[in-house]
């Protein structure tokens, strides 16, 4: 016997926060639960309170959000683009390298939105980048998103 499974649903907020409910017609169906934000939410919530002119990570937003890896961070920030309020380009690696900004508009761009809030760039690198990184895990408080 062969099931069909249809999934229904958007899962513009990523992927955290839905969960499969049985239909009656052996479907399956994307339902969001009300007690939770998706993760992209929760990852765009975070990104906000990085402050103008400092810089954080995909791992440090990973890692205070328990929720995955750096990787999946960078994916939901890939996906910010519509959202003008959620500040992307102040997300860097663990080397403080720009390995998002291909990302952007012109490969340039995440330089020049750093640059303009006094966060010097060379080599596609954040100079001082110790001194400017911003750790959610010491700035807010626990379990806040």
């Amino acid at each position: 016997m062969r099931l069909a499974f249809t999934f229904r649903g958007s899962i513009r907020g990523g992927v955290s926060g839905f969960w499969p409910k049985f239909t009656g017609r052996q479907s399956y169906e994307a339902v969001p639960r009300k007690d939770e934000r998706s993760y992209f939410e929760r990852v765009y919530a975070v990104t906000r309170q990085v402050p103008r002119g400092r810089v954080t990570t995909y791992g440090a937003i990973a890692d205070y959000l328990a929720l995955g890896s750096a990787r999946m961070v960078g994916w939901a920030l890939n996906h910010s683009f519509p959202y003008a309020d959620v500040p992307a380009h102040r997300v860097v690696n663990r080397k403080g390298e720009l390995s998002g900004r291909l990302h952007f508009a012109t490969p340039t761009r995440m330089q020049e939105l750093l640059e303009s809030e006094g966060v010097r760039v060379e080599d596609d690198r954040v100079v001082d980048f110790e001194r400017l990184f911003w750790s959610p895990a010491e700035h807010l408080p626990e379990d806040a998103f």
